[in-house]
């Protein structure tokens, strides 16, 4: 007779999370509104690297694979690279977390430390959101 073993709500052989830790998380998750920083964009391939801003760096990807999916990339050279070889190739790395809470702050630093991680990596750039 085969038997499986015994396997917890979550996939993993003998492991749960109690559902009221699982609660706390997904709501301290909610909780934290979204990220503002600095991303990459990596085409493995050619090794060319774009990089970008974003007030919410966790769904960018999403919004940016969309657009080139769809050759609706205001950046002619990402979109240009995309399509030649394909989004298999390409990765996205979000490079620098900015914390600021003030907002004239935050205007003044994000730009800046965009810059910083263009120069660091010799990339080209990309519109975020």
């Amino acid at each position: 007779m085969l038997t499986t073993p015994s396997i917890g709500n979550n996939g993993r052989n003998g492991t749960t999370m109690d559902k009221s830790r699982r609660k706390e998380l997904m709501q301290q998750y909610a909780d934290r509104g979204p990220q503002t920083g600095v991303f990459a964009v990596r085409n493995s391939a050619t090794g060319e690297v774009w990089v970008g801003q974003s007030k919410n760096i966790d769904k960018q990807q999403n919004g940016l694979w969309a657009r080139l999916r769809g050759g609706l990339c205001s950046d002619v050279t990402l979109q240009s690279s995309w399509k030649s070889h394909g989004g298999a190739v390409f990765s996205y790395e979000i490079l620098e977390q900015v914390t600021e809470a003030d907002p004239h702050v935050l205007q003044r630093v994000l730009p800046e430390r965009t810059g910083a991680w263009r120069e660091r990596l010799g990339a080209g750039s990309v519109k975020g959101t």
